[in-house]
Protein backbone atom coordinates (compact mmCIF):
# COMPACT_ATOMS: atom_id res chain seq x y z
CA UNK A 1 0.00 0.00 0.00
CA UNK A 2 0.74 3.39 -0.49
CA UNK A 3 0.90 5.80 2.03
CA UNK A 4 2.99 8.75 0.85
CA UNK A 5 0.59 11.86 0.19
CA UNK A 6 -0.38 12.65 -3.23
CA UNK A 7 0.98 15.83 -4.37
CA UNK A 8 -0.34 18.82 -6.17
CA UNK A 9 1.18 20.61 -8.74
CA UNK A 10 2.34 23.95 -7.66
CA UNK A 11 -0.56 26.67 -8.15
CA UNK A 12 1.84 29.75 -8.90
CA UNK A 13 4.05 27.71 -11.53
CA UNK A 14 0.85 26.27 -13.35
CA UNK A 15 -0.76 29.44 -12.97
CA UNK A 16 1.61 30.85 -15.47
CA UNK A 17 2.60 27.91 -17.60
CA UNK A 18 0.41 27.70 -20.54
CA UNK A 19 0.35 25.77 -23.80
CA UNK A 20 0.65 28.99 -25.59
CA UNK A 21 2.64 31.59 -25.70
CA UNK A 22 1.22 34.72 -23.87
CA UNK A 23 -0.24 37.93 -26.52
CA UNK A 24 1.39 40.57 -26.21
CA UNK A 25 -0.21 41.95 -29.75
CA UNK A 26 0.67 45.96 -30.17
CA UNK A 27 -2.61 46.61 -32.45
CA UNK A 28 -5.05 45.00 -30.00
CA UNK A 29 -3.65 46.97 -27.03
CA UNK A 30 -3.64 50.82 -29.02
CA UNK A 31 -7.43 49.67 -29.30
CA UNK A 32 -7.83 48.90 -25.34
CA UNK A 33 -6.14 52.11 -24.92
CA UNK A 34 -8.72 54.27 -27.05
CA UNK A 35 -11.50 52.24 -25.96
CA UNK A 36 -11.02 51.57 -21.93
CA UNK A 37 -10.86 54.04 -19.24
CA UNK A 38 -7.82 53.19 -16.38
CA UNK A 39 -7.37 53.20 -13.08
CA UNK A 40 -3.49 53.52 -13.57
CA UNK A 41 -1.63 55.29 -16.54
CA UNK A 42 2.55 54.79 -16.46
CA UNK A 43 4.22 56.54 -18.89
CA UNK A 44 7.77 55.27 -19.41
CA UNK A 45 8.67 51.95 -20.35
CA UNK A 46 11.92 51.26 -18.28
CA UNK A 47 12.62 48.61 -15.46
CA UNK A 48 10.56 51.08 -13.01
CA UNK A 49 8.05 51.69 -15.51
CA UNK A 50 7.38 48.13 -16.32
CA UNK A 51 7.40 46.43 -12.76
CA UNK A 52 5.20 49.80 -11.71
CA UNK A 53 2.90 48.19 -14.35
CA UNK A 54 3.12 44.46 -13.19
CA UNK A 55 2.17 45.90 -9.67
CA UNK A 56 -0.63 47.38 -10.46
CA UNK A 57 -2.32 44.33 -12.57
CA UNK A 58 -1.81 42.08 -9.82
CA UNK A 59 -2.87 44.57 -7.61
CA UNK A 60 -6.53 44.26 -9.61
CA UNK A 61 -6.19 47.81 -11.09
CA UNK A 62 -6.72 48.64 -14.54
CA UNK A 63 -3.67 49.46 -15.80
CA UNK A 64 -1.60 51.08 -19.11
CA UNK A 65 1.54 51.67 -19.84
CA UNK A 66 2.84 53.76 -23.02
CA UNK A 67 6.62 53.68 -23.83
CA UNK A 68 7.87 56.29 -26.82
CA UNK A 69 10.83 54.12 -28.08
CA UNK A 70 10.92 50.43 -27.15
CA UNK A 71 10.95 48.99 -23.64
CA UNK A 72 14.51 49.30 -22.54
CA UNK A 73 15.71 51.11 -24.66
CA UNK A 74 16.94 54.21 -22.46
CA UNK A 75 18.68 53.87 -19.16
CA UNK A 76 17.34 50.55 -18.50
CA UNK A 77 19.31 49.03 -21.34
CA UNK A 78 22.67 50.74 -20.95
CA UNK A 79 23.29 49.43 -17.45
CA UNK A 80 26.20 47.38 -15.91
CA UNK A 81 23.97 44.52 -15.94
CA UNK A 82 24.20 43.39 -12.04
CA UNK A 83 22.10 43.01 -9.90
CA UNK A 84 24.01 43.55 -6.55
CA UNK A 85 24.09 45.64 -3.43
CA UNK A 86 26.75 48.04 -4.07
CA UNK A 87 29.84 48.07 -2.48
CA UNK A 88 30.54 51.53 -2.86
CA UNK A 89 27.47 52.29 -0.94
CA UNK A 90 28.93 51.01 2.11
CA UNK A 91 31.90 52.96 1.53
CA UNK A 92 29.48 56.06 1.45
CA UNK A 93 27.98 55.02 4.93
CA UNK A 94 24.60 53.79 3.47
CA UNK A 95 24.28 50.46 4.68
CA UNK A 96 20.83 51.03 4.55
CA UNK A 97 20.73 50.75 1.01
CA UNK A 98 22.94 48.06 0.33
CA UNK A 99 20.64 46.20 2.95
CA UNK A 100 17.69 46.35 1.03
CA UNK A 101 18.94 46.07 -2.32
CA UNK A 102 20.57 42.43 -1.47
CA UNK A 103 17.27 41.19 -0.33
CA UNK A 104 15.84 42.65 -3.51
CA UNK A 105 18.77 40.92 -5.72
CA UNK A 106 17.34 37.54 -3.85
CA UNK A 107 14.05 38.27 -4.97
CA UNK A 108 15.42 38.81 -8.62
CA UNK A 109 16.99 35.68 -8.52
CA UNK A 110 14.46 33.74 -7.29
CA UNK A 111 11.30 35.29 -9.61
CA UNK A 112 13.75 36.01 -12.56
CA UNK A 113 15.82 33.06 -12.29
CA UNK A 114 15.87 31.94 -15.95
CA UNK A 115 17.73 35.72 -15.87
CA UNK A 116 19.49 36.62 -12.94
CA UNK A 117 22.59 34.58 -12.76
CA UNK A 118 25.33 34.19 -10.09
CA UNK A 119 28.20 36.51 -10.58
CA UNK A 120 31.37 36.45 -8.67
CA UNK A 121 33.59 39.82 -8.58
CA UNK A 122 37.14 39.37 -8.38
CA UNK A 123 39.35 42.17 -6.51
CA UNK A 124 42.99 41.57 -7.32
CA UNK A 125 45.67 42.35 -4.77
CA UNK A 126 48.61 44.27 -5.50
CA UNK A 127 52.36 44.84 -4.09
CA UNK A 128 51.57 48.72 -5.18
CA UNK A 129 49.69 50.78 -7.75
CA UNK A 130 46.67 47.82 -7.81
CA UNK A 131 42.84 48.71 -6.57
CA UNK A 132 44.37 48.73 -3.37
CA UNK A 133 47.64 46.87 -2.07
CA UNK A 134 48.08 44.63 0.83
CA UNK A 135 48.15 46.99 3.55
CA UNK A 136 44.36 47.90 2.90
CA UNK A 137 43.47 44.25 1.45
CA UNK A 138 42.71 43.56 5.43
CA UNK A 139 40.44 46.60 5.97
CA UNK A 140 38.80 46.03 2.88
CA UNK A 141 38.17 42.79 3.86
CA UNK A 142 36.09 43.74 6.83
CA UNK A 143 33.80 45.62 4.08
CA UNK A 144 33.38 42.21 2.28
CA UNK A 145 32.29 40.91 5.82
CA UNK A 146 29.37 43.93 6.32
CA UNK A 147 28.35 42.93 2.80
CA UNK A 148 28.31 39.51 3.96
CA UNK A 149 26.18 40.57 6.95
CA UNK A 150 24.10 42.66 5.55
CA UNK A 151 23.05 40.13 3.15
CA UNK A 152 25.99 38.97 0.67
CA UNK A 153 24.76 35.33 2.99
CA UNK A 154 21.47 35.11 0.66
CA UNK A 155 23.69 34.13 -2.17
CA UNK A 156 24.65 31.20 -0.11
CA UNK A 157 28.49 31.77 -0.35
CA UNK A 158 30.45 34.33 1.50
CA UNK A 159 33.81 36.07 0.53
CA UNK A 160 36.93 34.25 -0.34
CA UNK A 161 40.68 35.08 -0.35
CA UNK A 162 42.32 33.82 -3.74
CA UNK A 163 46.41 33.10 -3.89
CA UNK A 164 47.83 34.33 -6.64
CA UNK A 165 47.54 31.67 -9.28
CA UNK A 166 44.23 31.62 -8.08
CA UNK A 167 43.52 34.99 -9.52
CA UNK A 168 45.03 34.12 -12.48
CA UNK A 169 43.06 30.97 -12.97
CA UNK A 170 40.27 33.81 -13.56
CA UNK A 171 42.13 35.84 -15.13
CA UNK A 172 45.10 34.58 -17.08
CA UNK A 173 45.54 37.93 -18.81
CA UNK A 174 46.44 39.93 -15.25
CA UNK A 175 49.78 41.32 -15.26
CA UNK A 176 52.07 39.04 -12.37
CA UNK A 177 54.71 41.71 -11.73
CA UNK A 178 53.01 43.01 -8.17
CA UNK A 179 49.98 40.55 -8.03
CA UNK A 180 49.91 39.51 -4.31
CA UNK A 181 46.52 37.30 -4.15
CA UNK A 182 42.61 38.49 -4.33
CA UNK A 183 39.70 39.00 -2.79
CA UNK A 184 36.04 37.66 -4.47
CA UNK A 185 32.51 37.79 -3.26
CA UNK A 186 29.11 37.60 -5.05
CA UNK A 187 26.48 39.11 -6.50
CA UNK A 188 24.45 38.69 -9.68
CA UNK A 189 23.95 39.56 -13.40
CA UNK A 190 21.15 40.15 -15.81
CA UNK A 191 20.76 40.72 -19.48
CA UNK A 192 18.39 44.30 -18.59
CA UNK A 193 16.52 44.74 -22.13
CA UNK A 194 15.29 40.99 -21.52
CA UNK A 195 14.31 41.77 -17.93
CA UNK A 196 12.48 44.51 -18.84
CA UNK A 197 10.70 43.05 -21.51
CA UNK A 198 9.55 40.06 -19.30
CA UNK A 199 8.32 42.57 -16.61
CA UNK A 200 6.19 43.99 -19.83
CA UNK A 201 4.94 40.87 -20.66
CA UNK A 202 4.09 39.38 -17.09
CA UNK A 203 2.40 42.68 -16.87
CA UNK A 204 0.25 41.62 -19.95
CA UNK A 205 -0.28 38.51 -18.81
CA UNK A 206 -1.86 39.68 -15.39
CA UNK A 207 -4.39 42.23 -17.36
CA UNK A 208 -2.05 45.06 -18.46
CA UNK A 209 -2.10 46.80 -21.29
CA UNK A 210 1.08 47.54 -22.67
CA UNK A 211 2.32 49.75 -25.78
CA UNK A 212 5.55 50.76 -26.87
CA UNK A 213 6.36 52.84 -29.52
CA UNK A 214 3.54 55.38 -28.45
CA UNK A 215 4.83 58.97 -27.23
CA UNK A 216 3.04 60.92 -24.42
CA UNK A 217 2.37 64.26 -25.83
CA UNK A 218 0.65 65.85 -22.89
CA UNK A 219 -0.56 65.15 -19.28
CA UNK A 220 -4.71 66.27 -19.46
CA UNK A 221 -6.56 67.72 -16.84
CA UNK A 222 -10.21 68.60 -15.59
CA UNK A 223 -12.15 71.03 -14.99
CA UNK A 224 -10.89 71.27 -11.34
CA UNK A 225 -7.38 71.16 -12.82
CA UNK A 226 -6.82 67.34 -11.69
CA UNK A 227 -5.18 64.70 -14.39
CA UNK A 228 -7.31 62.68 -15.92
CA UNK A 229 -5.02 61.28 -18.66
CA UNK A 230 -2.65 61.92 -21.08
CA UNK A 231 -2.89 62.28 -25.03
CA UNK A 232 -0.48 59.95 -26.97
CA UNK A 233 0.90 59.58 -30.42
CA UNK A 234 0.83 55.99 -32.04
CA UNK A 235 2.37 57.01 -35.88
CA UNK A 236 -0.28 58.65 -37.32
CA UNK A 237 -2.77 58.01 -34.69
CA UNK A 238 -3.42 60.42 -32.01
CA UNK A 239 -5.00 58.76 -29.04
CA UNK A 240 -6.22 60.42 -25.53
CA UNK A 241 -6.14 58.10 -22.81
CA UNK A 242 -8.46 58.11 -19.56
CA UNK A 243 -7.07 57.15 -16.23
CA UNK A 244 -7.48 58.67 -12.04
CA UNK A 245 -4.06 58.96 -12.00
CA UNK A 246 -1.24 59.30 -14.43
CA UNK A 247 2.83 58.11 -13.10
CA UNK A 248 5.53 59.78 -14.67
CA UNK A 249 8.20 56.83 -14.93
CA UNK A 250 10.41 58.24 -17.33
CA UNK A 251 13.51 58.27 -15.72
CA UNK A 252 16.21 61.24 -16.58
CA UNK A 253 13.80 62.41 -19.83
CA UNK A 254 12.30 64.16 -16.71
CA UNK A 255 14.85 67.07 -17.20
CA UNK A 256 13.15 67.69 -20.24
CA UNK A 257 9.43 67.11 -19.54
CA UNK A 258 8.18 66.39 -16.36
CA UNK A 259 4.60 66.94 -16.77
CA UNK A 260 3.70 68.86 -14.24
CA UNK A 261 1.12 71.56 -14.76
CA UNK A 262 2.40 75.12 -16.70
CA UNK A 263 3.49 77.90 -14.05
CA UNK A 264 3.88 74.61 -11.14
CA UNK A 265 7.66 74.59 -9.10
CA UNK A 266 9.55 71.82 -9.58
CA UNK A 267 10.25 69.64 -6.49
CA UNK A 268 12.31 66.82 -8.31
CA UNK A 269 15.93 68.38 -9.98
CA UNK A 270 17.21 65.55 -12.19
CA UNK A 271 20.96 65.37 -12.56
CA UNK A 272 21.80 63.08 -15.37
CA UNK A 273 25.40 61.47 -15.04
CA UNK A 274 26.58 59.33 -17.97
CA UNK A 275 27.98 55.75 -18.27
CA UNK A 276 29.23 53.70 -20.81
CA UNK A 277 30.88 50.27 -21.68
CA UNK A 278 32.62 49.12 -24.46
CA UNK A 279 32.58 45.39 -25.67
CA UNK A 280 36.05 43.17 -26.95
CA UNK A 281 36.36 40.16 -27.78
CA UNK A 282 36.44 37.88 -24.58
CA UNK A 283 39.84 36.12 -25.83
CA UNK A 284 41.41 39.33 -25.71
CA UNK A 285 40.68 39.15 -21.78
CA UNK A 286 39.63 35.56 -20.69
CA UNK A 287 38.04 36.41 -17.84
CA UNK A 288 35.64 34.21 -16.33
CA UNK A 289 34.23 36.81 -13.71
CA UNK A 290 34.04 40.51 -12.79
CA UNK A 291 37.43 41.63 -12.48
CA UNK A 292 38.23 45.74 -10.82
CA UNK A 293 41.25 46.99 -12.18
CA UNK A 294 42.81 50.20 -11.29
CA UNK A 295 42.66 53.37 -13.90
CA UNK A 296 46.41 55.47 -13.31
CA UNK A 297 46.12 58.75 -12.37
CA UNK A 298 42.41 58.21 -11.53
CA UNK A 299 40.62 57.23 -8.00
CA UNK A 300 37.87 55.88 -10.20
CA UNK A 301 37.56 52.15 -10.97
CA UNK A 302 36.93 50.63 -13.60
CA UNK A 303 35.58 46.51 -14.32
CA UNK A 304 35.71 43.93 -16.61
CA UNK A 305 32.75 41.63 -16.89
CA UNK A 306 32.54 38.17 -19.06
CA UNK A 307 29.07 37.96 -21.18
CA UNK A 308 29.05 35.32 -23.85
CA UNK A 309 32.16 35.63 -25.98
CA UNK A 310 33.13 38.86 -25.22
CA UNK A 311 34.30 41.08 -22.65
CA UNK A 312 32.55 44.57 -21.40
CA UNK A 313 34.94 47.29 -19.86
CA UNK A 314 32.86 49.60 -17.56
CA UNK A 315 31.58 52.38 -16.85
CA UNK A 316 32.47 55.84 -16.38
CA UNK A 317 30.46 58.26 -14.26
CA UNK A 318 30.08 61.94 -15.20
CA UNK A 319 27.74 64.64 -15.73
CA UNK A 320 25.89 64.52 -19.01
CA UNK A 321 23.82 67.52 -20.59
CA UNK A 322 23.57 66.63 -23.95
CA UNK A 323 20.78 65.50 -25.52
CA UNK A 324 18.84 62.54 -24.16
CA UNK A 325 17.73 60.84 -27.50
CA UNK A 326 21.84 60.53 -28.34
CA UNK A 327 23.70 59.94 -25.49
CA UNK A 328 27.21 57.63 -26.85
CA UNK A 329 30.50 56.70 -26.10
CA UNK A 330 33.17 59.35 -27.40
CA UNK A 331 36.72 58.30 -28.05
CA UNK A 332 37.69 60.23 -24.72
CA UNK A 333 35.37 58.00 -22.60
CA UNK A 334 37.21 54.80 -24.81
CA UNK A 335 40.82 55.96 -24.04
CA UNK A 336 39.59 56.04 -20.67
CA UNK A 337 38.78 52.40 -20.33
CA UNK A 338 41.48 51.40 -22.57
CA UNK A 339 43.99 52.82 -20.65
CA UNK A 340 42.66 50.77 -17.51
CA UNK A 341 42.51 47.09 -19.09
CA UNK A 342 46.38 48.00 -20.36
CA UNK A 343 47.97 48.92 -17.25
CA UNK A 344 46.47 45.93 -15.19
CA UNK A 345 46.47 43.30 -18.19
CA UNK A 346 48.77 41.92 -20.39
CA UNK A 347 47.10 42.37 -23.75
CA UNK A 348 47.29 45.10 -26.64
CA UNK A 349 43.70 45.98 -26.88
CA UNK A 350 43.58 48.90 -29.11
CA UNK A 351 40.31 51.16 -30.87
CA UNK A 352 40.19 48.63 -33.26
CA UNK A 353 38.98 45.47 -31.20
CA UNK A 354 35.70 46.93 -30.00
CA UNK A 355 32.83 45.36 -31.42
CA UNK A 356 30.34 47.53 -29.51
CA UNK A 357 29.25 49.89 -26.92
CA UNK A 358 26.47 50.87 -25.15
CA UNK A 359 25.86 54.53 -23.44
CA UNK A 360 23.32 55.97 -21.10
CA UNK A 361 22.12 58.28 -18.45
CA UNK A 362 21.60 57.10 -14.89
CA UNK A 363 18.71 60.00 -13.39
CA UNK A 364 20.15 60.96 -10.42
CA UNK A 365 17.83 63.52 -7.91
CA UNK A 366 20.43 66.03 -6.78
CA UNK A 367 21.34 69.90 -7.50
CA UNK A 368 24.52 70.58 -9.56
CA UNK A 369 27.98 70.68 -7.77
CA UNK A 370 29.75 67.31 -6.43
CA UNK A 371 30.65 64.42 -7.58
CA UNK A 372 28.07 61.99 -9.98
CA UNK A 373 30.18 59.31 -8.10
CA UNK A 374 29.16 60.37 -4.23
CA UNK A 375 25.43 60.89 -4.79
CA UNK A 376 23.42 58.53 -3.06
CA UNK A 377 21.19 56.56 -5.42
CA UNK A 378 17.85 56.57 -3.75
CA UNK A 379 14.74 56.94 -5.20
CA UNK A 380 12.01 59.81 -4.86
CA UNK A 381 8.43 59.47 -5.41
CA UNK A 382 6.32 63.23 -6.10
CA UNK A 383 2.74 63.49 -5.61
CA UNK A 384 1.67 66.76 -7.08
CA UNK A 385 -1.37 69.08 -6.18
CA UNK A 386 -2.97 68.19 -9.23
CA UNK A 387 -2.30 64.00 -8.61
CA UNK A 388 0.51 63.85 -11.13
CA UNK A 389 2.19 61.02 -9.46
CA UNK A 390 6.41 60.86 -10.06
CA UNK A 391 8.96 58.50 -9.62
CA UNK A 392 12.90 58.30 -10.24
CA UNK A 393 16.02 58.00 -9.34
CA UNK A 394 17.05 54.45 -7.75
CA UNK A 395 18.60 51.78 -9.46
CA UNK A 396 18.33 48.11 -11.36
CA UNK A 397 18.45 46.01 -8.40
CA UNK A 398 15.70 48.23 -6.56
CA UNK A 399 13.45 48.31 -9.21
CA UNK A 400 10.90 46.03 -7.42
CA UNK A 401 10.86 47.83 -4.39
CA UNK A 402 10.51 51.67 -6.35
CA UNK A 403 7.38 50.00 -8.40
CA UNK A 404 5.64 48.83 -4.90
CA UNK A 405 6.06 52.46 -3.05
CA UNK A 406 5.11 54.34 -6.51
CA UNK A 407 1.85 52.44 -6.90
CA UNK A 408 1.47 52.58 -3.10
CA UNK A 409 1.43 56.56 -4.32
CA UNK A 410 -0.71 56.19 -6.61
CA UNK A 411 -3.20 54.38 -4.48
CA UNK A 412 -3.32 57.52 -2.28
CA UNK A 413 -4.57 59.45 -5.61
CA UNK A 414 -6.99 57.20 -6.45
CA UNK A 415 -8.39 56.70 -3.07
CA UNK A 416 -8.02 52.79 -3.34
CA UNK A 417 -6.26 50.10 -1.67
CA UNK A 418 -4.67 47.03 -2.37
CA UNK A 419 -1.78 44.91 -1.10
CA UNK A 420 1.34 44.48 -3.31
CA UNK A 421 2.15 40.41 -4.78
CA UNK A 422 5.55 41.11 -6.59
CA UNK A 423 7.66 40.29 -3.27
CA UNK A 424 7.43 36.27 -4.47
CA UNK A 425 5.68 36.86 -7.92
CA UNK A 426 7.47 35.13 -10.90
CA UNK A 427 8.26 36.49 -14.31
CA UNK A 428 6.69 34.85 -17.50
CA UNK A 429 9.30 31.88 -18.02
CA UNK A 430 10.70 31.42 -14.34
CA UNK A 431 8.15 28.86 -12.68
CA UNK A 432 9.28 25.47 -12.84
CA UNK A 433 12.84 26.54 -14.31
CA UNK A 434 16.01 24.75 -13.32
CA UNK A 435 19.14 26.53 -14.32
CA UNK A 436 21.65 23.90 -13.61
CA UNK A 437 19.72 21.09 -15.31
CA UNK A 438 18.79 23.47 -18.57
CA UNK A 439 22.57 24.78 -19.14
CA UNK A 440 24.46 21.86 -17.96
CA UNK A 441 25.27 20.69 -21.10
CA UNK A 442 24.76 23.37 -23.01
CA UNK A 443 23.72 23.33 -27.14
CA UNK A 444 20.39 25.05 -28.13
CA UNK A 445 18.23 24.04 -25.33
CA UNK A 446 20.81 25.93 -23.25
CA UNK A 447 21.07 29.17 -25.18
CA UNK A 448 17.24 29.14 -25.24
CA UNK A 449 16.73 28.62 -21.65
CA UNK A 450 18.72 31.25 -20.34
CA UNK A 451 16.53 34.13 -22.18
CA UNK A 452 13.14 32.44 -21.95
CA UNK A 453 13.40 29.88 -19.44
CA UNK A 454 10.22 27.35 -19.79
CA UNK A 455 8.78 29.58 -22.29
CA UNK A 456 11.55 28.46 -24.56
CA UNK A 457 9.47 25.71 -26.12
CA UNK A 458 7.48 28.15 -27.86
CA UNK A 459 10.74 29.52 -29.72
CA UNK A 460 11.69 25.36 -30.40
CA UNK A 461 7.83 25.41 -31.61
CA UNK A 462 8.68 27.56 -34.31
CA UNK A 463 11.56 25.58 -34.96
CA UNK A 464 9.93 22.75 -35.58
CA UNK A 465 7.32 23.47 -37.53
CA UNK A 466 10.25 25.48 -40.13
CA UNK A 467 13.16 24.29 -40.23
CA UNK A 468 14.79 26.50 -41.83
CA UNK A 469 13.97 29.20 -39.41
CA UNK A 470 17.39 27.31 -37.52
CA UNK A 471 19.66 29.79 -39.62
CA UNK A 472 21.74 31.77 -37.74
CA UNK A 473 20.79 35.72 -37.90
CA UNK A 474 23.93 37.13 -36.72
CA UNK A 475 26.92 36.08 -37.59
CA UNK A 476 29.17 34.74 -34.73
CA UNK A 477 26.34 34.92 -32.02
CA UNK A 478 23.95 31.82 -31.55
CA UNK A 479 20.98 33.55 -32.28
CA UNK A 480 18.09 31.86 -35.31
CA UNK A 481 15.97 33.39 -37.36
CA UNK A 482 13.14 31.22 -35.18
CA UNK A 483 13.98 34.01 -32.55
CA UNK A 484 13.46 36.51 -35.13
CA UNK A 485 10.32 35.43 -35.66
CA UNK A 486 9.42 35.22 -32.12
CA UNK A 487 10.35 38.62 -30.94
CA UNK A 488 8.15 40.22 -33.36
CA UNK A 489 4.61 37.66 -32.91
CA UNK A 490 5.17 37.79 -29.09
CA UNK A 491 7.50 40.25 -28.08
CA UNK A 492 6.25 43.00 -29.50
CA UNK A 493 9.68 44.20 -31.89
CA UNK A 494 8.62 46.19 -34.16
CA UNK A 495 12.19 47.20 -35.73
CA UNK A 496 14.89 45.82 -37.12
CA UNK A 497 16.90 48.20 -33.98
CA UNK A 498 14.16 46.38 -31.49
CA UNK A 499 15.32 42.88 -32.40
CA UNK A 500 19.04 43.23 -32.58
CA UNK A 501 19.45 46.28 -30.06
CA UNK A 502 17.35 44.74 -27.66
CA UNK A 503 15.78 41.56 -28.21
CA UNK A 504 18.98 39.99 -29.07
CA UNK A 505 21.99 42.62 -27.65
CA UNK A 506 23.92 41.74 -31.14
CA UNK A 507 24.31 45.41 -31.46
CA UNK A 508 26.52 45.43 -28.24
CA UNK A 509 28.18 42.18 -28.52
CA UNK A 510 28.82 42.23 -32.62
CA UNK A 511 28.48 45.60 -33.90
CA UNK A 512 29.37 44.98 -37.70
CA UNK A 513 27.97 41.54 -37.73
CA UNK A 514 24.37 42.80 -36.36
CA UNK A 515 24.40 45.50 -39.39
CA UNK A 516 25.04 42.31 -41.97
CA UNK A 517 21.95 40.59 -40.68
CA UNK A 518 19.78 43.95 -40.62
CA UNK A 519 18.10 43.18 -44.40
CA UNK A 520 17.24 39.83 -43.23
CA UNK A 521 15.69 41.05 -40.35
CA UNK A 522 14.18 43.07 -42.28
CA UNK A 523 13.14 40.82 -44.48
CA UNK A 524 11.31 38.68 -41.28
CA UNK A 525 9.65 41.64 -40.06
CA UNK A 526 8.41 42.44 -43.53
CA UNK A 527 6.35 39.23 -43.59
CA UNK A 528 5.45 38.74 -40.11
CA UNK A 529 4.00 42.20 -40.08
CA UNK A 530 2.88 42.98 -43.55
CA UNK A 531 5.38 45.87 -43.66
CA UNK A 532 5.93 47.97 -47.11
CA UNK A 533 8.95 47.94 -49.28
CA UNK A 534 9.51 51.41 -48.54
CA UNK A 535 8.79 51.47 -44.62
CA UNK A 536 11.49 48.09 -44.60
CA UNK A 537 14.12 49.66 -46.84
CA UNK A 538 13.89 53.51 -44.39
CA UNK A 539 14.23 50.84 -41.22
CA UNK A 540 17.75 49.25 -43.00
CA UNK A 541 18.80 52.88 -43.83
CA UNK A 542 18.00 53.99 -40.07
CA UNK A 543 19.83 51.08 -38.29
CA UNK A 544 23.04 51.41 -40.90
CA UNK A 545 23.18 55.90 -40.08
CA UNK A 546 22.58 54.87 -36.41
CA UNK A 547 25.39 52.07 -36.22
CA UNK A 548 27.44 54.79 -38.50
CA UNK A 549 27.36 57.36 -36.00
CA UNK A 550 28.10 55.14 -32.86
CA UNK A 551 31.28 54.15 -34.89
CA UNK A 552 32.35 58.12 -36.36
CA UNK A 553 31.91 58.96 -32.10
CA UNK A 554 33.44 56.57 -30.19
CA UNK A 555 36.66 56.80 -32.96
CA UNK A 556 37.07 60.17 -32.46
CA UNK A 557 36.11 61.30 -35.67
CA UNK A 558 32.53 63.20 -34.99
Amino acid sequence: MNFLPSLKPSRASAEMTGVEPQRFNRSENLDRLENERFDILIIGGGVTGAYAAMDAALRGFRVALVEKDDFASGTSSKSSKMVHGGLRYIEQGNIGLVRHSLLERQRLRRNARHLVQRLPFLFPIMEKAGVFDKRLAKAFEGLLWTYDIVGGWREGVLHQRLSKAEVLSHCPTFKEDDLIGGLMYFDARVDDARLTLNLARTAAFHGATIVNHTKALEITRDMRGKVDGAVVQAGEREIQIKAAVVIMATGVWLRDWSGIKKGADRTLEIRPAKGVHVAVPWLKIRNDCTVTIPVPGRSRRATITRWGDVSYLGTTDEDYTGDLDDVLCTREDLDFLLEGARSALKTDLSPEDVVGSIAGCRPLVAPPGGKTLEIKRNHKIDIAADGLVTVVGGKLTTSRHMAEETIDAAQKVIGKKARCQTKSAYLLGAPGYDSQAIVASGGMQAHLGERYGTEARFVSDILQSDPKLSTPIVEGLPHSEAEVVYAIRHEMAGSIDDVLSRRMRARLMARDASVRAAPRVAEILKSELGLSEQVVADQVKDFLASVAHEKLVLMGVK
